[in-house]
């Protein structure tokens, strides 16, 4: 269903990430969270092709990433949007958002991502951080924020998936 591709195949960070959105999934050792996200990146750093992501303390999903040292990236076509939607809005402290959402989880290994998904990227954590609202050198970035901080993780991406048609 999915075949290895390289990193440089992924496409354009640009709308895979702030157009077309992503779900970040980690695992406990029982169960999957998963949230949608439309800011972080890709690109090259300490001679590794990696992802950066942000993450606020007060998601769940901060939980399952802190609690693994892998995590996913998974990207839909188009007609997933309203299930990314929910997914977004709903935590999974509430509810099994992903059953509602009528998303099937794979795992290999302590990676878990989407059936329904079109390209999902692998990745082992390598750094992270909490922003810092004294580090801002444009003060009216805080507006996101209302010192409720999001942490910024660095992954490595180790294996990137691509849907076969």
């Amino acid at each position: 269903m999915f075949k290895k591709i390289e990193t440089k195949e992924l496409g354009n960070p640009f709308d895979m990430i702030g157009n077309d959105w992503m779900l970040i999934t980690a695992k406990d050792e029982s169960k999957v969270n998963t949230m949608t996200a439309s800011w972080g990146g890709m690109g090259h750093l300490w001679n590794k092709d990696v992802v950066y992501i942000f993450v606020r303390p007060g998601r769940y999903t901060y939980e399952f990433i802190e609690k693994s040292e892998e995590f996913t990236l998974t990207f839909f076509q188009e007609g997933y949007r309203e299930q990314l939607t929910y997914l977004g809005k709903i935590s999974g402290r509430d509810e099994n958002k992903i059953e509602k959402a009528g998303l099937s989880v794979v795992s290999e290994g302590n990676y878990p991502y989407f059936k329904e998904g079109e390209t999902v990227v692998k990745c082992n954590k390598l750094y992270k951080q909490r922003l810092d609202k004294e580090c801002f050198l444009d003060a009216s970035l805080d507006k996101f924020y209302k010192d409720d901080y999001h942490y910024m993780y660095i992954g490595e991406i180790v294996e990137v998936l691509r849907k076969e048609v």
